[in-house]
């Protein structure tokens, strides 16, 4: 069962850095964002195996970065372990290599992910900032539908009572 995340604002957080590395988990923060904006998860044809919500969110942080002249990056891994919350050591020092030309880094992650980071980071001179707050568990049903398009809804009580009926 996935963490759900809700993006909060952190631009007051940002000011007088020059450059950010934002880091993203490619697991929950992307599901709970195609909920929240009721968009597919995943829509292969269209956008291979990202989602639209997600890209969008990060595409905004960077645009409002940008706009104020400080330099950004992207940085995500998904193999062996996607999730930034069961990073390996070399994930890890991927992260530091990356890291090591931001002032900054930009957790989109839960609180375990954005843990990882901050010890990944520890012995760096990066401040780690976490964007997205993580608000409780979400329970969703998947469904896949043609042409290889995955939609997550929540999954709630009354939806569970009108599929027995």
């Amino acid at each position: 069962m996935p963490v759900n995340l809700t993006p909060k604002d952190v631009s007051s957080d940002l000011v007088g850095f020059n450059s950010v590395l934002i880091a993203s988990c490619p697991v929950c923060p992307p599901m709970c964002l195609a909920m929240q904006k009721q968009e597919p998860f995943i829509d292969f044809f269209k956008h291979g195996l990202k989602t639209p919500a997600f890209e969008d969110y990060i595409q905004s942080i960077r645009d409002s970065l940008e706009q104020r002249g400080a330099r950004t990056g992207v940085f995500s891994i998904h193999t062996p372990t996607p999730m930034m919350c069961l990073w390996t050591e070399r994930q890890r020092k991927r992260l530091r290599k990356h890291a090591k030309d931001y002032e900054a880094v930009l957790i989109l992650a839960c609180d375990s992910g954005t843990e990882s980071a901050r010890d990944a980071l520890k012995d760096t001179d990066c401040q780690v900032i976490q964007s997205l707050e993580m608000d409780g568990v979400i329970n969703a049903t998947t469904s896949i539908h043609f042409p290889l398009t995955v939609v997550m809804e929540p999954h709630t009580e009354s939806a569970r009572a009108e599929e027995v009926r």
